[in-house]
């Protein structure tokens, strides 16, 4: 693996190989990825994502993620819920070591027990005492027994070598290999000597040395084609702008309540800004001409005659009407001085 290889994957584990009294520090990386072409279940007529709720097979009610507890169903159809607390009593497996058990001879592994590939990448000052652990797993050609704690769970692993690289090749553990219980294979079946050697000889017309690079995915290839195919001669539209997701969870929604709350407060608010304002000019002036309660309305009610006489001058209007208006407002307006003095 190249150092330039190294830095485009990303690191998800690190800690030290551990066998006798030498560690080597390491990083872990997944050694596959999975190349398939994935499909959307989208709705037909516009385009839009199908998204799949959370309902409860019993009330037929939508269930937030905070109220899903785990479960697990006897063999008699008992019900045994289990609550954070229960699971806090659990043994977990926090370490950072890779520690080797034993050493065994590679033919000896089967690969049915075989499950997911990491590459393990020394640091630069362990990279002396990684050489040597890779050389001497070639040279006996053994694979070793290994523990190591991934996602808080002890796992079976073995250290395998692949090129320049250890790998570390995670283990299912024995009772979850099932075995070939066929009975059709316990009859005696008699293969006659002409056609075991017919089935040898076919054999070895078809022997070769296995390259991996010279086999294809021909299905993920034509999906491909098929997909570029359809783009290139208008088979495709524009992807529906989504609105984010809502968020189920209680809190959220305690959340998003009380932001809708402060908000809609904060509206009804804007909505009259005179009120206030009013109130605070009429406070002003009561301030300076002390009188009673009375007179700060009055006041009020000659400042909007004189706003009100304002206004209507500003409106277009006969030359009869603006005056008799006019004479109206100024009455007005001094019949209100009088009674507020």
């Amino acid at each position: 693996m190249t150092e330039e290889g190294s830095r485009a994957m990303r690191a998800i584990w690190s800690g030290a190989v551990s066998f006798g009294l030498v560690n080597v520090p390491v990083r872990l990386y997944a050694a596959t990825s999975n190349h398939d072409i994935r499909f959307h279940q989208v709705h037909e007529v516009d385009g839009g994502r199908i998204r799949q709720k959370r309902t409860c097979s019993v009330c037929g009610e939508e269930v937030a993620y905070s109220e899903i507890a785990k479960g697990y169903e006897t063999d008699d159809g008992q019900l045994i819920m289990l609550d954070d607390d229960d699971l806090a009593t659990l043994p977990t497996a926090t370490g950072h070591e890779i520690d080797v058990v034993q050493f065994v001879p590679a033919d000896q592994v089967d690969p049915l027990l075989l499950d997911k590939s990491y590459y393990l990448e020394p640091e630069n000052k362990a990279l002396k005492p990684y050489s040597l652990l890779r050389e001497a797993l070639r040279e006996t050609d053994r694979m070793a027994v290994v523990k190591v704690a991934l996602r808080q769970r002890e796992t079976l692993a073995l250290l395998r070598v692949r090129e320049n690289a250890i790998v570390l090749q995670t283990m299912l553990w024995p009772d979850e290999v099932r075995e070939a219980e066929f009975p059709v294979l316990d009859n005696d079946v008699e293969v006659r000597p002409q056609e075991m050697a017919m089935a040898s000889s076919l054999i070895d017309s078809l022997s070769g040395e296995f390259e991996v690079d010279q086999f294809e995915d021909e299905y993920r290839k034509a999906v491909g084609e098929l997909i570029e195919y359809k783009r290139e001669h208008g088979g495709g539209r524009p992807a529906p702008q989504e609105a984010p997701a809502e968020d189920t969870d209680d809190m959220t929604d305690l959340l998003t309540a009380l932001r809708r709350s402060v908000e809609a407060a904060g509206g009804k608010a804007e909505a009259k800004p005179e009120k206030p304002e009013k109130s605070e000019k009429a406070a002003e002036e009561k301030d300076e001409e002390p009188a009673p309660k009375k007179s700060t309305r009055k006041r009020s009610s000659a400042k909007s005659a004189d706003e009100a006489g304002d206004k209507a001058e500003d409106e277009p209007a006969t030359g009869t009407k603006k005056a008799t208006t006019t004479r109206t407002r100024r009455k007005k307006a001094d019949d209100a001085e009088e009674k507020a003095s």
